[in-house]
């Protein structure tokens, strides 16, 4: 039952609202103007006001103002797009022109307090997980972000190295940042480099700086990122880039607590922690020679590993309620919420540029929203090639197959694609939902795929 109040200065449509309401089984108070609603009654404690435009005194748009956070319908027998449009502007939830369909009513008041429930669940639902998991703007409840989150306490307080592996977009400068304000080096600068998008030539000069006359064009000293890092930390995104003389510089100055400027003659004491990260496979580019060994085992002091969006699949709805609040505020557009349709989408999709990608799509969905519902059109994912499914019982029918060799073949068919399908796209290869698939791992001890 929800508590809806009619604010209507006409008595006989007053009590006709109030009736209707009362049979679709909600607790309808009355109010006859805006005076009267507000002296009478505790605004915030309805989940819906329902009220007319022209009232005596004041319009039913300033219950708007009113009564924060409880969605207001407005109605009115001088239906306008204009009067339409000033009201939605005022923050009203929609417009409703009299006279009116009885189940059309019904069917808008249900939509509404439907939206407000979904809000209210969303919100609680992010307050709970970012009190009990967040780390600086980081959300999640899966073990493994439990698992990130446990390491960035625990390695923060130290001045440890530490390197941060993950695929591109799972946020590696998340972490940095959250080690960084969780350290003793919190009030000293983080200064966050990105190896890749500095060109080769001007890598040593940007992160060591150089003295003036140093090389063609130096007309000035220039002091480097890393001396900028002195007292805090310096991250070193993309680290798998960094050339063969830059890292021999890197790992001096590691070893020593020095830097030396190009064309410089001495060194100069630094204090930087280092925290690196990379989507690159260090170990494989050891071996190949393009990363030196004695630089990868300074940096690996702490690892901190990152799971794809897929794998923390649970984590989805809370980070996408997250993200949707914050482009809302970012792009200052008025609160929104996902369709069931829209989190089903989320849930299904494969997130080959994890979070942000998701990010992405959700700022893109809140600029082209026309209402405060974002749906799967909105969201405009790409959807993935066609693949050939499997039916477990159509399968079994065509083959004659026992339920024992079925299980057999599911077994095979999960071990054999699941190093690059995630769980989603699995089940649905499989015909079977991701509940089923997940029950199927426990009762037949399949393994999940190693994330070494």
């Amino acid at each position: 039952m929800s508590r809806i109040l009619v604010v209507e200065d006409e008595p006989i449509i007053r009590t006709e609202l109030r009736r209707l309401l009362v049979r679709a089984g909600h607790e309808v108070s009355e109010a006859g103007s805006v005076d009267e609603a507000s002296s009478d009654y505790a605004l915030e404690g309805f989940e819906l006001v329902i009220s007319d435009l022209r009232l005596p005194g004041a319009p039913g748009t300033e219950l708007i103002a009113k009564c924060p956070g409880v969605p207001v319908l407005i109605m009115t027998s001088y239906a306008t797009v204009k009067s339409a449009v000033e009201a939605m502007k005022l923050g009203a939830v929609d417009y409703l022109a009299k006279p009116f369909d009885h189940d059309e009513l019904l069917l808008q008041v249900d939509r509404i307090l439907k939206m407000g429930r979904l809000a209210r669940q969303n919100a609680a639902l992010k307050r709970e997980v970012e009190q009990a998991y967040s780390v600086s703007g980081m959300v999640g409840s899966s073990p493994a972000m439990r698992e990130v989150f446990e390491r960035i306490r625990k390695v923060a307080s130290s001045p440890a190295t530490v390197l941060v592996l993950g695929e591109s977009g799972t946020g590696k400068e998340l972490v940095a940042r959250a080690i960084h304000a969780q350290s003793p080096r919190s009030e000293g600068p983080l200064v966050a480099v990105n190896c890749a998008a500095i060109p080769e030539g001007l890598l040593e000069s940007e992160l060591f700086g150089h003295e003036k006359g140093a090389f063609t064009g130096a007309q000035s000293a220039h002091p480097g990122l890393v001396e900028s890092a002195d007292g805090g930390t310096l991250f070193l995104d993309e680290m798998g880039e960094l050339p063969a003389p830059a890292q021999a510089r890197l790992l001096r100055m590691m070893q020593d607590g020095e830097v030396r400027r190009v064309g410089a003659t001495r060194p100069r004491k630094v204090d930087v922690r280092i925290i690196a990260a990379t989507h690159r496979d260090l170990p494989r580019l050891v071996q190949e020679g393009a990363f030196r060994q004695d630089l990868y085992f300074r940096l690996r002091v702490v690892e901190i590993r990152l799971p794809p969006l897929r794998e923390r699949g649970e984590d989805i709805p809370a980070l996408a309620h997250h993200l949707l609040e914050r482009a809302c505020r970012r792009l200052h557009r008025p609160a929104a919420t996902f369709s069931p349709e829209a989190l089903e989408t989320l849930l299904e999709h494969g997130w080959p540029g994890n979070v942000r990608e998701l990010e992405n799509a959700i700022e893109r969905a809140v600029i082209l929203a026309d209402g405060p519902v974002i749906t799967p059109a909105l969201l405009a994912l790409e959807v993935p090639a066609p693949a050939a499914e499997f039916h477990p019982k159509e399968h079994e029918a065509a083959s004659g197959s026992s339920p024992e060799s079925l299980e057999e073949y599911i077994r095979g068919f999960v071990l054999e694609h699941q190093d690059h399908l995630g769980e989603a796209e699995l089940a649905r290869r499989l015909g079977i939902s991701r509940k089923t698939l997940w029950e199927k791992r426990q009762r037949l001890g399949i393994p999940r795929p190693s994330r070494a």
